[in-house]
């Protein structure tokens, strides 16, 4: 029945149509009359959303948060070039480029290094699907949300793993005479740690810890995200089986796409399972895509994030021209110039120990008598940049000021400092 009414409704609608065409040529009355028969017999419904009849557009500001970071014009380029196959060979080409450069930043000779599709939660989350299968034990250090959120995903992963935690105030690290004391109560096949964990501003100390998990037959799984060319690290030399990080931090590419790495002693323990990984997209038995097993011909996966890679293979060529030791000098000139400015400025770092602050990210005390959130809101509105308060535990504890990567410089210190200043001129301060 309502066919035929529609039916009926477009013919009337072409005869009205017909009849104001006297001439043979469509006159200005028939067009609202087309307008109404096209209308009449779409089977469209939902109307197209008036944001969508726009253009873009996105605020230029300063992301002097955690990350991500801004983006350097080289980079932006490189990621809106033409895209090509994700697998023709000048792809995989930038493929393999991407590897060698992840192996420098990372310092390893691992021939399992790739990069996942994805933030640095889809390689936390390859590390731990991999690697631990039902009913094995881990073991993880949790001193910020980075742990709590790997704690998390081992426990979801395989029917659930034993998951034990380590556990210290945002800010707190762990002695290795203390690691190895868990290890022993525990016997983890898998020890996770924070190397930058940007939730606290701290900068974790790493050496000999490897050594310890090669001693208990543990794996040593390490999140650089928030650290990578910004601290030193060393996978090789320090024994780290698995090493990760993300793109959009100092590394100053995209979000999307996310470094990975394991040594011999990781594949060992992925390739002999007894039952596959709890993801697909995250099995690393596929990472022939990446050409790790060393066959001529590479098998489709996934479709990979062509433009997200174009941008991180400029990020890492990046980092490799100006060197490693120039990057981490920089890093930590420009943090200890940033300390100065706060402590002019009447601010408290969160983390006393200059040596363990982490130099991307810099964590304020709350300054007495202040609402945090007044305060960065403030500085958003007024001044068009991003800082932010504390994640996780350390919610309500710090606010953030990350300078990494293309931000890592001292007069976008003087600018953040200007900010804050002008914040704490203006913004409330309760009598308490």
């Amino acid at each position: 029945m309502m066919q035929r009414a529609l039916f009926s409704r477009s013919t009337l609608l072409l005869q009205q149509a017909a009849a104001t065409n006297i001439d043979g040529a469509l006159g200005a009355r028939s067009a609202p009359l087309l307008q109404q028969l096209e209308r009449s017999m779409s089977t469209v419904t939902i109307p197209p959303p008036a944001c969508m009849l726009r253009p873009l557009e996105a605020p230029l500001r300063y992301l002097f948060g955690p990350g991500p970071s801004n983006i350097p014009p080289r980079i932006l380029t490189a990621g809106g070039r033409p895209i090509i196959g994700h697998m023709h060979s000048e792809m995989f080409e930038v493929m393999d480029e991407i590897k060698e450069g992840i192996r420098y930043a990372f310092q390893t000779q691992n021939n399992m290094t790739i990069s996942m599709s994805g933030s640095g939660h889809a390689a936390m989350e390859c590390a731990v699907f991999n690697t631990v299968e039902p009913g094995e034990s881990v073991l993880i250090a949790i001193n910020g949300i980075w742990g709590e959120r790997v704690a998390e995903i081992a426990e979801r992963s395989e029917q659930g793993a034993k998951v034990h935690r380590l556990v210290k105030a945002p800010g707190g690290y762990f002695s290795n005479q203390e690691i190895e004391q868990a290890m022993e109560k525990h016997k983890p096949v898998l020890f996770f740690l924070t190397h930058g964990e940007s939730s606290a501003g701290l900068c974790h100390p790493v050496d000999g810890i490897g050594d310890i998990c090669r001693k208990h037959n543990c794996l040593f799984l390490v999140d650089t995200v928030a650290s990578l060319g910004a601290a030193p690290i060393f996978m090789d030399k320090q024994n780290i089986d698995i090493l990760y990080t993300g793109s959009q931090k100092a590394l100053n590419a995209p979000p999307g796409t996310a470094p990975i790495s394991f040594n011999d002693r990781a594949c060992h323990k992925m390739f002999n399972r007894k039952t596959k990984p709890l993801s697909y997209l995250f099995d690393m038995a596929y990472s022939n895509y990446w050409g790790c097993d060393g066959k001529p011909a590479r098998i489709y996966h996934h479709t990979g994030p062509v433009s997200g890679s174009f941008a991180l293979r400029e990020s890492l060529a990046i980092l490799a021209e100006k060197g490693l030791e120039e990057s981490w000098r920089k890093h930590k000139e420009v943090a200890a110039y940033l300390y100065k400015g706060l402590e002019d400025l009447g601010l408290q770092l969160f983390i006393p120990d200059r040596d363990l602050r982490l130099p991307s990210v810099t964590t304020i005390a709350i300054p007495d008598g202040y609402d945090w959130r007044e305060m960065l809101a403030y500085i958003m509105k007024h001044h068009q940049m991003e800082m932010t308060g504390g994640l996780g535990p350390s919610v309500g504890m710090v606010m953030r000021v990350g300078l990494m990567g293309y931000n890592c410089e001292k007069f976008n210190a003087d600018k953040a400092l200007h900010a804050l200043q002008d914040a704490l001129k203006n913004c409330k301060k309760s009598k308490a």
